[in-house]
């Protein structure tokens, strides 16, 4: 793409996220900032959620990712499905019963002090590594169609993305976050088929032959039941499928505060199961891009890509389209890591101040002022980790995404689990050293387990994770109420 027009459209894009910062920012003392005062619209939350799930990891690792594990991914899908219906029938009653801002606050009430922070730490050190990893996406695109051209370091484009969102995000928090979300889903899931669109006419394929393109393609398998050691098998992915969802959403601050910013329990089970529903097509549109990629590539005799993640990028830039796909594809990628880096950012900057120096025992003025300080704070660490996910170099940052949660979230798994289905009581000083050693049973195992055991495990050690962090609970605690 010309430097002008990327210049341009990075412009333009800014320019109206903080023109919608400007506007829903006129309140903005802590309330507002953490909870939009419970006053967001359920379906506007919902659109805005769907793409602060999918993000630039799914805009751009899903369609390469086609290529290894082909239409198989749908079996997670089915899960994460499942997995918003226990969200919203079991997780959101409680935090609305107990009118939560930070949903950690319920850790602290179910077994004390250091459980809380324990399980407040778990999810900061989680999303840090996970919305880096998705603004590192955003970063290398940046980089490559613009940056290098004009000798600017991969360092300092990393560190003004990061302030760029901050800029919009410091004063509304997540009041002004479900609105810019909202526009953003709709402007990724539109470059997404107007790329789609492209590919057809270029191919002189319309609908219907795109489909049954895809529908013969080797990617078109959807079940796997025959190889049970296979980390594809059905049963593997479902159930990984339904934990990652818990984990990454209900027990996720970020995912959460948007819930309960809705005026009521019944708007934000509306808002669930929509935003859940929507999940399944969105999913299999970014699958076809992805097989159509491939497919496209080979009609045209075009060198594919090394990276799975290099493949959209390379087709949408790289002249092999108009121009437009390229317009449609920028403006999708930053919408798609905007609209979870910038919840990210808020959801961070909510958790340290309420769980970790509780803020509301603060005088509001000095409240919002530490608020502030903190939220520049998250910013500039997060720009920091996309310098080491540069340095580091991933090809595939959605298996990278899901592998980490694994390790970091199934001590939260765990924690609230053993906090909802059993009334026993924990030894609130033993939590912090379960929280530290499960992930790294979890990581010896799956490190030996080809050698002990004849396979690999998936995205399943996320369960296994959970599953030792439990038992450490359990061995840790008594009936005494």
């Amino acid at each position: 793409m010309d430097p002008l027009l990327t210049i341009s459209l990075l412009g333009i894009y800014f320019v109206i996220l903080i023109a919608i910062s400007v506007v829903t920012g006129r309140q903005s003392d802590n309330e507002s900032f953490f909870l939009g005062n419970r006053r967001s619209p359920w379906v506007v939350v919902a659109i805005g959620m769907v793409g602060a799930s999918l993000s630039g990891v799914t805009f751009v690792s899903v369609p390469g990712y086609v290529t290894s594990v082909g239409f198989t991914y749908m079996q997670m899908v089915a899960g994460f499905f499942a997995g918003y219906i226990v969200i919203a029938y079991v997780l959101l009653p409680l935090y609305y019963r107990m009118q939560l801002t930070s949903i950690y606050s319920y850790l602290e009430e179910r077994f004390g002090l250091r459980s809380y922070r324990s399980g407040a730490v778990l999810f900061m050190a989680s999303k840090i590594v996970g919305a880096s990893a998705r603004l590192y996406l955003m970063a290398i695109v940046l980089q490559i169609a613009l940056f290098d051209e004009l000798g600017v370091s991969f360092g300092l484009t990393a560190m003004g993305l990061v302030l760029l969102i901050w800029l919009y995000t410091f004063r509304g928090g997540i009041k002004t976050i479900i609105w810019t979300d909202a526009l953003q889903t709709i402007l990724f899931l539109t470059a997404v088929v107007v790329t789609i669109y492209h590919i057809g006419d270029q191919m002189g394929a319309n609908v219907g032959t795109l489909i049954r393109y895809v529908r013969d393609s080797e990617f078109s398998q959807v079940f796997e039941f025959e190889d049970w050691r296979s980390s594809q098998y059905f049963f593997k992915q479902f159930l990984s499928g339904v934990f990652i969802t818990i984990v990454m959403t209900g027990l996720d601050q970020d995912m959460m505060q948007k819930n309960l910013s809705c005026r009521s329990l019944k708007e934000a089970r509306k808002n669930m199961l929509t935003y859940g529903f929507a999940f399944i097509p969105v999913n299999l549109l970014f699958l076809s891009l992805g097989a159509l990629l491939v497919l496209f590539i080979r009609f045209k005799g075009i060198e594919m890509p090394v990276r799975a993640d290099d493949i959209f990028p390379a087709i949408a830039t790289g002249g092999y389209l108009p121009v437009s796909v390229g317009v449609f594809f920028f403006l999708g990628l930053m919408s798609a890591a905007m609209s979870s880096a910038d919840s990210a950012l808020t959801s961070l900057t909510t958790s340290f101040t309420v769980d970790i120096l509780k803020i509301r025992n603060f005088y509001p003025s000095q409240a919002k002022k530490i608020r502030m300080i903190i939220h520049l704070g998250f910013a500039v660490i997060l720009g920091l980790v996309i310098m080491v996910f540069g340095a580091l170099g991933q090809d595939s940052i959605i298996h990278t995404v899901y592998t980490l949660a694994g390790y970091t979230y199934g001590p939260l798994l765990g924690l609230f689990a053993f906090g909802l289905f059993t009334s026993r009581t924990v030894r609130d000083g033993a939590v912090p050293w379960i929280a530290v050693l499960t992930p790294v049973l979890t990581g010896i195992l799956d490190f030996n387990a080809l050698d002990w055991f004849g396979f690999s495990l998936g995205y399943e050690k996320l369960m296994l994770n959970g599953g030792f962090a439990f038992l450490g609970l359990w061995l840790f605690s008594s009936n005494k109420q």
